[in-house]
């Protein structure tokens, strides 16, 4: 399967890889602060696998034609129902299917409004493991380097913990293309 998340912006984008990095999943990151070099190195093994998941801002969301993308998740509020559509459409390649995810914060619903001629089914959030969220605090945690080195830590697993209990009432939207 391959995943596309798009993030809102680069320091999202480097944390979400790099928790995902974390779990031992095979992902890569896309962003502007990325050498045009490095960026065309992970486009090209992003379409050559089978698995993967990119995680990226808004630098793929058009122009690029990554084949068999089979899901988009955006994580946070798209600019506009355009922005939504074009990183949707990242799954619509040759005739076949995929899904879309939208995450939101309670106070982003207002987006709702835009897309509503859009075939969106409103869902709850699964039950958050607070065992799993101790897990993973202490990497959210760190700050990294380009090359992925320590280089300090912010806010430490409490405020991770606390993070949490907004995002329980939180809606996941999923949309369906093709």
């Amino acid at each position: 399967m391959k995943v596309i998340i798009f993030c809102t912006t680069v320091m999202v984008t480097r944390l979400v890889a790099d928790l995902l990095g974390k779990l031992s999943l095979n992902v890569r990151e896309i962003h502007s602060r990325k050498p045009q070099s490095y960026r065309t190195r992970v486009s090209d093994e992003f379409r050559k696998s089978k698995s993967i998941i990119l995680v990226t801002s808004d630098v793929s969301a058009r122009g690029v034609d990554y084949p068999d993308v089979s899901l988009v998740v955006h994580m946070g509020l798209p600019l506009d129902k355009e922005q939504y559509i074009h990183r949707l459409g990242r799954t619509r390649r040759k005739g076949k299917e995929g899904e879309g995810v939208l995450l939101l914060a309670p106070w982003e619903e207002y987006f709702l409004s835009s897309v509503k001629d859009l075939p969106i089914t409103k869902s709850s959030l699964p039950p958050i493991d607070h065992e799993a969220v101790k897990k993973v605090s202490y990497l959210s945690c760190l700050c990294v380097d380009d090359e992925g080195e320590e280089v300090s830590k912010i806010g430490g697993p409490k405020s991770v913990e606390n993070g949490t209990k907004s995002v329980e009432n939180s809606q996941v939207l999923n949309t369906r293309v093709g």
